[in-house]
């Protein structure tokens, strides 16, 4: 959620109806490159969860990123679900709207790329403590080169930069996987996704990034750099192995491994403390996600004997996430590992298609 926090400040100030979603997950001589081991050709993914309140029922692929980068998904399974499924919905996330028409916001556009420069053209040097620096500009220098407008970036698009730089180096990326699988079966169907977006509003896009690029650098803001930093430094072969467990559907290695939640918390904190956030009631966005989605899930459930959707697997797990919120809802829950050894989707969609 760290890459989906960064998404998240942007599309607040700068997209105007951009989408949150689904990422930012370690002095130049001590930089090396990480040992990650990252498998390729096809893999299976890992199976669904299935979530049913009565005969309804819901099939929740976990999602991960990011994910290797020259890996196949078979999606086999997912692709039967998606083949009969009445309704396939969005992954949570934020839609943010303003009443800013095209041509006003091309003239918004320029405002918007000044609030991604520190504010009155302060560089990463004046900001960041010295030991701070010194392990950013060690790892600028393996990762992005001789990119001096880095330099004069917001702390958090640098690193976030930074970390996706980081991936591609060690044989990962960002999306590119699931998404052209659901997107291939929708269009042969006709279909479209269902939006489970929470959907927010600014009235005062001008006035939001104008605030934006008053905001000063804060201790959330170093948190979360630094946190980043020690991911890129040291936890590489961690995000790896998640991948990894990912791709070969390894459930029990994903249910063992850390998840890098304070770094999540740090990053979204950075965002959701700004005055510019608070002002326009743009905070708690964790808990009003998850129950714009909920809502979705019920309304679906209702309505289609069998449905699709998508969260993060990290978020589906935690102990507060959106398996223990859908139980609470009273829905049946079954974890992939428990579901196929009935069988699994396939088969349980045959024998619903056999049924009079």
């Amino acid at each position: 959620m760290s890459a989906r926090t960064v998404t998240l400040a942007l599309g607040l100030l700068f997209a105007g109806g951009a989408q949150a979603q689904e990422g930012i997950a370690d002095a130049a001589a001590l930089v090396v490159d990480m040992d990650t081991v990252v498998v390729s050709g096809v893999q299976p993914g890992p199976g669904m969860w299935r979530v049913s309140k009565g005969d309804h029922v819901l099939y929740i692929l976990g999602t991960q990123s990011p994910l290797p980068r020259d890996m196949q998904w078979e999606a086999r399974e997912v692709r039967e679900v998606l083949a009969e499924a009445g309704i396939v919905l969005n992954p949570p996330g934020v839609s943010i709207r303003t009443d800013a028409g095209f041509f006003r916001g091309l003239a918004l556009a320029p405002s918007a790329l000044k609030a991604m420069k520190s504010p009155e053209g302060a560089t990463l040097d004046e900001l960041l403590p010295a030991d701070v620096y010194a392990r950013w500009s060690g790892l600028k220098q393996r990762y992005l080169g001789r990119d001096r407008g880095v330099e004069k970036k917001r702390p958090l698009i640098a690193v976030y930069g930074l970390y996706r730089e980081a991936l591609k180096r060690n044989g990962l990326r960002e999306g590119g996987v699931v998404g052209p699988v659901i997107a291939e079966a929708l269009k042969a169907r006709g279909m479209k996704a269902t939006p489970t977006l929470l959907e927010l509003k600014i009235d005062d896009p001008r006035s939001a990034i104008a605030d934006f690029r008053k905001e000063e650098f804060k201790p959330q803001d170093l948190e979360c750099f630094r946190d980043t930093l020690d991911i890129i430094e040291h936890g590489l072969p961690q995000v790896a192995a998640r991948a990894n467990a990912w791709a070969v559907g390894d459930l029990d290695a994903l249910r063992a491994m850390p998840a890098g939640r304070r770094q999540v918390e740090a990053c979204l904190s950075a965002w959701t403390e700004t005055d510019t956030a608070r002002k326009r009631g743009l905070t708690d966005i964790d808990a009003r996600v998850m129950e714009s989605w909920l809502a979705a899930v019920d309304k679906a459930v209702a309505e289609h004997p069998v449905s699709f959707g998508t969260v993060s697997v990290d978020d589906l797990l935690r102990a507060d996430g959106y398996l223990a919120a859908l139980a609470g809802r009273g829905y049946r829950i079954q974890a992939p590992d428990e579901f196929e050894e009935e069988g699994g989707a396939e088969a349980e969609l045959a024998a619903d298609a056999a049924s009079p």
